[in-house]
């Protein structure tokens, strides 16, 4: 059926709701917006499915989320009754409909007989993580869209082990939803299968989290002094980031404005901690009062960005690779300081996150292991060494400001385990007389600068998505053996699971595959280009190594401009 027909047949089904009738009502003369709506259907990935609110089969709707539910439902049912009785965990955060949506899901695993473990009122996405093996459950759902633009919302799925569902398990569940022609045929109900979160999961988290802290000294003695000045920019972060450095001990001035839940994040233009534009009222509130340092969450508190005062007094926002390097510089320091550093420790990150961390790991003498874009990668990794005892997990992190550390808590990106670390940081620079911001010099003057870019190309449309993989794909075979000043040491085909070096010989890549190309370049620097897997974005990374900031910018201008000109 082509998307017209799509449209007449939700608008004309007599189980179609009210809402959903006056909205498709409205654009019956409005054709692109029919085709963005009918003509596809809402892609379940890897990280679940992301999309506009709306009606519609391309759209964020309580149909397309019962057909979600009802093909994890599927896969749940297909293990059994233990499964069926260890159940699903559902949370949600602060997003338009995100609690509508959470409902439906636990009502169609309710009508399945399958239990569900749905949260009162919303928590992020580590605690969801947490509860999911507190619980014993063999499965997660959390409704979310994460850092997007207030018009979207998403669904995110969970495997038993507290990370991001599996690809080969997400095949099986996209399998049975893709069986499911008819998106009106599955309803839900109430029942005494739906079940609520008690209360102790999260004294329990708490409580775990806390024993990752590594300063407890510092806080002890600057804690109660320090100003910090957070926001959860209207998201699900307020109650346990605030609640964990209470815990702590550390002194925590939220940003009054951005605390209420408001799924049109009217005080910003985007709910995305990565950019400096987002913090700026907790920058100016930290102007106000003379703080130290500004933390920031996005709506389901996955993310942390983070500005601190630089040399001058004058807040600079931090990249998310800068706060990765820093907790990771952290982190090894004072397990190496309280002689806690295990010999087969690892540290575990994105494959387009910054290149100073191997030089951090190989000055430790702690293993880093590269993954795909997307924390349930790294979850993977834990989950395979707690299962082979080969290593011991460190610290795990992406450039997208996701971080986690320790195995106790979260198997996902963690904010407010971040924000515990990072508030403790500041303590212990305090305490020991240096400023985060000078650590961070020290750290480019020992290993030499990283400049870290990231460049995003907007698509539009319904083709959006398969106009980058095409783009992207045409760069596997393009010749290229420099970009204006850096000779292109090799080449690295994610798709292929394949390196080629300039000299033509190709090496095999043990990673798993996924649409992306990665220029090596000389002295350590890298281009890498991929598709974003949540929004219509070409995705675009630099990492420029160079003596000095001012060196690395000028690098930086030239690698962009020759890059731009190679793939257009």
């Amino acid at each position: 059926m082509d998307f017209q027909e799509a449209y007449k047949s939700w608008l004309g089904d007599a189980r179609l709701n009210e809402e959903g009738k006056r909205e498709l009502s409205a654009i019956a003369g409005d054709p692109s917006q029919i085709e963005y709506r009918f003509g596809a259907e809402l892609e379940f990935g890897t990280a679940g499915m992301r999309g506009i609110i709306g009606y519609g089969t391309n759209m964020m709707n309580v149909y397309t989320v019962r057909r979600a539910t009802q093909g994890l439902a599927e896969y749940v049912k297909s293990l059994g009754a233990p499964a069926m009785k260890r159940g699903v965990v559902i949370s949600y955060d602060t997003r338009r409909k995100s609690d509508e949506f959470a409902q439906a899901a636990a009502e169609v695993l309710a009508a399945n007989g399958i239990v569900a473990h749905l949260y009162g009122k919303e928590h992020p996405v580590p605690m969801l993580s947490y509860a999911v093996r507190k619980l014993g459950a063999v499965a997660g759902i959390m409704i979310t869209a994460s850092h997007n633009p207030k018009e979207y919302n998403g669904y995110k799925v969970y495997g038993e082990d507290g990370a991001q569902m599996s690809p080969e398990a997400t095949d099986v569940v996209v399998g049975y939803i893709e069986g499911i022609k008819d998106y009106f045929s599955v309803q839900g109900v109430k029942n005494s299968l739906i079940k609520s979160v008690p209360s102790s999961v999260d004294k329990s988290y708490y409580k775990k989290i806390a024993k990752l802290t590594l300063s407890p000294k510092a806080i002890k003695k600057v804690g109660k002094t320090l100003k910090l000045v957070y926001t959860p920019v209207h998201g699900s972060g307020y109650v346990p980031v605030t609640t964990i450095l209470k815990k702590l001990g550390i002194n925590v001035t939220v940003v009054p404005e951005q605390v209420k839940k408001d799924p049109d994040f009217s005080t910003v233009e985007v709910p995305n901690p990565e950019f400096k534009e987002t913090l700026s009222m907790g920058i100016a509130l930290a102007n106000k009062i003379n703080a130290d340092v500004v933390f920031g969450t996005d709506p389901d508190s996955d993310r942390l960005g983070v500005a601190i005062k630089d040399d001058k007094g004058e807040f600079v926002a931090l990249s998310g690779n800068q706060v990765g390097i820093l907790l990771l510089d952290y982190i090894l320091t004072r397990l190496k300081d309280e002689n806690k550093l295990p010999a087969n420790g690892v540290v575990v990150k994105s494959f387009v996150t910054t290149g100073m961390a191997k030089a951090i790991c190989d000055d430790f003498g702690v293993e880093l292991v590269d993954v795909p874009v997307g924390f349930k990668f790294i979850g993977e990794k834990i989950k395979e060494y707690e299962q082979t005892k080969a290593h011991t997990f460190l610290f795990g992190f992406e450039e997208s400001c996701g971080y986690l550390r320790g195995t106790q808590g979260s198997r996902d990106k963690d904010a407010v385990v971040a924000s515990m670390l990072c508030a403790e940081m500041v303590c212990y620079y305090t305490y020991i007389r240096q400023s985060v911001y000078g650590r961070l010099m020290d750290i480019y003057a020992r290993y030499q600068y990283v400049l870290d870019k990231n460049i995003s190309i907007k698509f539009g449309g319904l083709n959006a998505m398969k106009e980058m993989n095409a783009l992207v794909d045409s760069l596997k075979t393009k010749k290229i053996e420099k970009f204006n000043i850096y000779n292109v040491v090799a080449v690295r085909d994610y798709s292929a699971s394949v390196r080629r070096l300039s000299d033509g010989t190709e090496e095999p890549l043990d990673i798993p595959k996924t649409n992306a190309v990665y220029y090596e370049l000389e002295n350590g620097s890298f281009i890498c280009v991929r598709p974003s897997g949540t929004e219509p974005k070409l995705k675009i990374y630099y990492s420029v190594r160079a003596k000095d900031e001012e060196a690395a910018e000028k690098a930086f201008e030239k690698m962009r401009e020759a890059f731009e000109e190679y793939i257009k």
